[in-house]
């Protein structure tokens, strides 16, 4: 078991008050948090919900067991959240999504809780559901914690936000008055590999890095440059010149995902930005939240289409599920730091 830590565990100086669980689709990862809702230990394993150990019930007991059952023992009386895929209907107990408007009360008041093997209770966040009157529902399970963690790190933007979350399946997010009012999913990620890896378009494309940076950053900017000029309806066609640019020595082979990239994530973010544009009103704040090199690759399509995000942020799920902890009534409101 690969173990990380934040600091040495064998010298923490304060008795944590949470064991907080984000267990996603390929990984889990564990953390101890202080009375201030800080990390002070981490754990990750490769026991994401489609790779556990064994299938089934027992499967997710292993993989909590083999990840925290020390830590459960040395500090007896933790309370245990989880949040993502561990509650999704695959996961370990389904929590239903919540309606929104959300926040972490209204997740807190519909959490699923799970009675483990090693004698704790286990609270698992739900998702939320979006149906927009005009569209198809939408939905998000995991990243309503992040989004707690977010604006619990920065109340300032409480009021009235748009979070850009990039990923396999990228959320962008509308904030208002601290909720969680609408979003919109897009399959940006997915749908990248699925066409590096199955589709006619990836048979030009090495499996190697490319060996010129300059080169890379050019083909993916050039590829956020034609969404950005695109019509309506014209991703398809787009995506064809991915294969006639590297067949006629435009582009060389092992830029080619990167203008795949740049075309894919440009169409995102023109879409993107126009629906958070139309929902709300006056100078909304954009915020990039997630991965740091995902992020940075779409703050640079974002200039490129001349928006400019008001921050990154990287992960906060453990802060909010510290909040949604605190919502639970598990824990205590966070103690401020006092610094000499």
């Amino acid at each position: 078991m690969d173990t990380v830590m934040t600091r040495a565990e064998d010298a923490l100086a304060v008795r944590p008050v949470l064991l907080a669980l984000d267990w996603g689709t390929s990984s889990l990862r564990a953390f101890l948090m202080d009375a201030a809702g800080t990390v002070v230990a981490q754990r990750a394993s490769a026991h994401g919900i489609q790779n556990l150990p064994v299938a089934g019930i027992a499967g997710f007991e292993r993989a909590f067991a083999e990840l925290c059952s020390d830590w459960l023992g040395r500090w007896s009386g933790l309370p245990v959240v989880a949040s993502g895929m561990v509650g999704s209907a695959q996961g370990w107990k389904e929590a239903p999504y919540v309606t929104c408007p959300a926040d972490a009360q209204s997740l807190a008041s519909q959490a699923a809780s799970v009675d483990s093997a090693l004698g704790v209770q286990m609270l698992i966040a739900p998702g939320v559901v979006f149906t927009p009157a005009d569209g198809a529902p939408d939905v998000i399970r995991g990243e309503e914690i992040q989004i707690a963690g977010a604006l619990a790190e920065h109340p300032a933007w409480s009021s009235q936000t748009c979070m850009a979350m990039p990923g396999t399946h990228s959320k962008w997010v509308r904030i208002k008055d601290g909720r969680i009012v609408g979003f919109a999913t897009y399959m940006t990620g997915e749908l990248f590999a699925v066409l590096c890896k199955h589709s006619i378009l990836g048979r030009l494309m090495p499996d190697s890095a490319p060996a010129d940076a300059a080169a890379a950053d050019a083909a993916f900017a050039a590829g956020v440059q034609a969404a950005r000029d695109s019509r309506p309806g014209d991703l398809p066609h787009q995506l064809f010149a991915t294969r006639t640019l590297g067949l006629m020595r435009h582009l060389p082979p092992d830029v080619l995902k990167d203008y795949l990239s740049g075309l894919l994530i440009g169409h995102e973010l023109v879409s993107g930005s126009i629906r958070m544009q139309e929902a709300l009103e006056g100078d909304t704040p954009l915020l990039l939240v997630g991965e740091g090199a995902l992020c940075r690759r779409y703050g640079q399509a974002l200039g490129i289409l001349g928006i400019k995000p008001a921050a990154q942020i990287g992960n906060t799920a453990p802060r909010g599920l510290f909040q949604f902890a605190i919502a639970a009534g598990l824990i205590a409101p966070a103690k401020e730091t006092v610094h000499g």
